[in-house]
């Protein structure tokens, strides 16, 4: 083979090779799902809300590295066209309980701050705009914020300046707890893990919605960023 030849064939073998990084790279995580109860370190009235299947995240060892708990029905703003066309995070209320999550082992959120082993609430929030945080902070603009069990017993919505407040304190952090919510528009009739740009791992799964306090029969997929940091950061 002639050294044109050879160099002619490098663009194929650098294919050949991403394509096969990229499908290794897809092994690294994975998830496993389960009948179980909610926490126990969560109060009455909380785990009343989610549903008794747990979602686990595995490390590329196969060792967990957090169980979470999606709620049974989420309350929605959502109007009989978004119903049709889909409802995302925005017609969802901020500070609104998304579920609950259970860390085995400290592990950084998506400003690679330590949170510590230990149960959680999830509660939905935006991204604020406040100067503070610009747009190439995260891809997109929708997050959980988590708190630790002890420190959020009741279910109401709650001031989102408060869920900030409540969530730092309750890390010990000057900054709440953050996970980004990656859309998950059409959402499998199973949870899945799915490997992002920039190193991003979404686990998705999906919820019944409510809206006026009725079961729409429609649900909503959601998708959280358990494994991934901000540019920013």
């Amino acid at each position: 083979m002639t050294r044109v030849a050879r160099f002619a064939m490098l663009p194929l073998f650098f294919m050949l090779f991403l394509s096969f990084a990229v499908s290794q790279e897809g092994k690294k995580y994975s998830i496993n799902t389960e009948k179980a109860d909610p926490p126990k370190e969560l109060s009455d009235a909380i785990q009343k809300l989610i549903a008794p299947e747990a979602i686990q995240l595995l490390d590329p060892t196969g060792k967990a590295i957090c169980d979470i708990w999606l709620r049974k029905e989420i309350p929605a703003d959502a109007t009989p066209e978004q119903l049709k066309t889909g409802v995302t995070y925005r017609e969802i209320k901020q500070t609104e309980i998304l579920g609950a999550i259970r860390f085995h082992r400290d592990w950084t959120d998506y400003r690679k701050q330590r949170i510590k082993a230990g149960v959680y609430t999830m509660r939905v929030a935006l991204q604020p705009t406040d100067g503070k945080h610009t747009a190439d902070i995260s891809d997109f603009h929708d997050f959980i914020l988590v708190i630790n069990a002890k420190g959020d017993t009741k279910p109401g919505l709650m001031e989102p300046k408060k869920l900030h407040e409540t969530s730092g304190d309750s890390l010990a952090l000057g900054h709440p707890g953050v996970f980004m919510l990656w859309p998950n528009y059409t959402p499998g009739k199973t949870p899945d893990i799915a490997a992002r740009p920039k190193n991003h791992w979404v686990v998705n799964s999906k919820a019944d919605l409510v809206v006026g306090g009725k079961n729409t029969g429609k649900s909503i997929g959601i998708g959280i960023t358990l494994v991934g940091h901000s540019p920013a950061e």
